[in-house]
């Protein structure tokens, strides 16, 4: 069961008008669309959608509808978008999209809607992942009956936590915040350059500008120009991922290096800020993809190096979420939590 203040419309708990249930986790580039029968079916049809090819979420969702379950309607429908939600529309930080709360329940003929950060609905699963869920980096292991951080470099970078309500067990808080867009700062010389390098084409360097996948390039460019590195050609993330993490060439390297460092300074900065004993997950589509790398890496050091709080940190655990669907499965999760 979880606790949960949403902009949202609430079907009462207990009602027969549950399901069908859709569900949707909306990034800066993909969007992906789960279906949920009745409460003893699992989640089914899944499938990703890519943004650009649609003009709203609201078409995107309509498209999925008519192709995997024409004539249905949801009953409820709970959404996750990677934004600050409102009372209003919601602006998708990096995206084009806009979901309007009052407008898309008319689109997908839903008799209810709620809506999620997208970091917020992983959030909600995390009580109930296993081991066949994750990777371990690191020695520690998952302790979820404590609070929990959750943070995920994907096309930005996502925030949330998870902290048990007091005297009352099984029940939980989530915690969204806008966490990707803190000033990103420098633990030692090397990375102070990097975000001077960095500050000449932007003011403010959040940690998303450098620690995402918008960010890779940049970052890459600061890089190049503190190693003094030449620059050949110009690369996707994607490609700077991927050669990074096979050693295809110095710079790409350097610049995952660099990447993994700063993560585990952000996420350690996390756990100290909510007290995540229970652990800080890590979630996104690019560290999945880094493999060893990311564990080898100096990610791990960066967590744990915080002065005198060394030791605390040792003991908190920095799991990689591999399940492919986190986001839908906290939704779902909750949803269950109300049937």
């Amino acid at each position: 069961m979880s606790v949960l203040k949403s902009a949202s419309k609430v079907v009462p708990a207990g009602s027969s008008a549950q399901f069908p249930l859709l569900v949707g986790d909306i990034g800066g580039t993909n969007a992906r669309f789960g279906w949920v029968q009745d409460s003893n079916a699992p989640l089914s049809s899944i499938e990703t959608l890519t943004c650009a090819q649609y003009p709203t979420p609201g078409a995107a969702a309509v498209d999925y509808l008519q192709r995997f379950h024409a004539g249905s309607a949801p009953a409820r429908t709970s959404i996750a978008i990677a934004s600050a939600i409102g009372s209003g529309p919601i602006k998708v930080t990096n995206s084009h999209w806009v979901l309007d709360p009052q407008v898309f329940p008319g689109e997908v003929r839903t008799r209810s809607l709620q809506v999620f950060n997208d970091f917020e609905a992983i959030a909600l699963v995390l009580p109930h992942l296993t081991g066949a869920d994750y990777n371990l980096v690191g020695a520690a292991t998952p302790r979820n009956h404590l609070t929990m951080g959750v943070i995920g470099p994907g096309t930005g970078l996502g925030v949330a936590g998870l902290v048990p309500v007091r005297d009352a067990a099984g029940v939980w808080q989530t915690i969204c915040g806008e966490g990707g867009h803190v000033t990103l700062a420098g633990v030692d010389e090397y990375q102070s350059e990097i975000l001077r390098a960095a500050r000449r084409d932007n003011i403010h360097v959040s940690a998303e500008r450098l620690v995402s996948g918008i960010g890779l390039p940049a970052l890459r460019k600061a890089v190049a120009a503190v190693d003094g590195l030449a620059i050949e050609d110009d690369l996707t993330s994607e490609e700077i991922g991927r050669r990074g993490a096979a050693r295809a060439d110095r710079l790409s390297e350097r610049t995952v290096e660099v990447f993994c460092s700063f993560l585990g300074c952000i996420a350690g900065n996390l756990a100290l800020t909510l007290g995540a004993r229970g652990g800080v997950f890590i979630a996104g589509g690019i560290v999945p993809k880094l493999g060893d790398f990311f564990a080898e890496s100096g990610f791990r050091e960066h967590f744990e190096n915080k002065g005198r709080y060394r030791d605390y940190m040792r003991e908190i655990s920095t799991p990689v979420i591999t399940a492919p669907y986190p986001g839908l499965m906290g939704l779902v999760r909750h949803a269950l939590s109300r049937s």
